[in-house]
């Protein structure tokens, strides 16, 4: 996968150096190439920026850097034997970054990144670069940041984790928060290690029982419970044929019960058992 990011900042992307992503980008699996949007103006004060038409507070990036530099990264990319671009431009004004989307970036051969800072970019260039590409305008929460470098590195963490060979376990993510098939909807549960007694605290029997069966049911059981106390809206809007009857149960015991269209919520005086 080939990675551009364009920013004002581009000692903000030196994390990028650093842990999985640093390693597989010396194992040749991630192509990272961070560009200074400044290279691209051409006044002496190196302007990126101008006052707003239809006025306004703050400023707003201006098209002719950006352009520039997105066509220079482009052709160096096609020169360079890359493929099948997309935008993402991270915006609190776009779609919620999941981890289904982080999956979907995650099957692309080339992301492009466009942290914003002021304002924001001059929507023309995002129109513009959509008439050649795919762009995903994505969000990381509802708050706002002073730039979209840190947006940049959340995305891309959790992207390039879900590359092939980045992962020592291929299928660790499998069981992670949200992710696609059974733990879709779902927080993973609490996790435990060595030793089996810390400071007059025990981890739970059945981590030691050595069944398979009832550790797997164990770990969905406090999937639910995790989830339906810190996450309660993850369950009533998950489809109920996502619950079989040992969820259904579970659910029950945690003061949950459907509802008229059959999805899940919490009953008035529930009391966790």
């Amino acid at each position: 996968m080939r990675l551009d990011v364009v920013t004002i900042f581009p000692e903000y992307l030196e994390p990028l150096n650093v842990s999985l992503v640093g390693k597989a980008r010396a194992r040749g699996q991630l192509d990272v190439h961070v560009h200074d949007l400044r290279q691209w103006t051409y006044d002496r004060h190196n302007t990126v920026d101008d006052t707003p038409y239809g006025g306004g507070p703050g400023m707003v990036m201006k098209t002719e850097p950006w352009g520039d530099c997105l066509d220079d990264a482009l052709a160096d990319g096609y020169d360079n034997g890359a493929h099948g671009p997309v935008l993402v431009v991270p915006t609190p004004s776009g779609r919620p970054f999941t981890q289904e989307l982080a999956v979907e970036l995650s099957e692309r051969p080339w992301l492009i990144f466009t942290p914003a800072r002021y304002e924001g970019i001059d929507r023309r260039v995002i129109d513009e670069y959509a008439t050649r590409m795919p762009v995903y305008e994505v969000s990381i929460g509802d708050y706002v940041l002073a730039g979209g470098e840190a947006a940049v590195l959340v995305v891309t963490e959790a992207v390039a984790r879900l590359l092939p060979g980045v992962l020592g376990n291929a299928a660790s993510h499998q069981d992670d928060s949200f992710a696609p098939g059974a733990m879709a909807n779902l927080l993973e549960g609490p996790v435990y290690t060595k030793p089996p007694e810390w400071r007059g605290r025990d981890i739970p029997e059945v981590l030691l029982s050595g069944h398979h069966g009832k550790i797997a049911r164990w770990r969905r059981d406090e999937a639910l419970r995790r989830t339906t106390r810190n996450r309660p809206d993850l369950i009533e809007r998950t489809d109920p044929k996502a619950f079989d009857k040992k969820d259904r149960e579970m659910l029950s015991i945690l003061g949950w019960a459907p509802g008229p269209d059959g999805r899940f919520g919490p009953t008035p005086d529930a009391v966790e058992e």
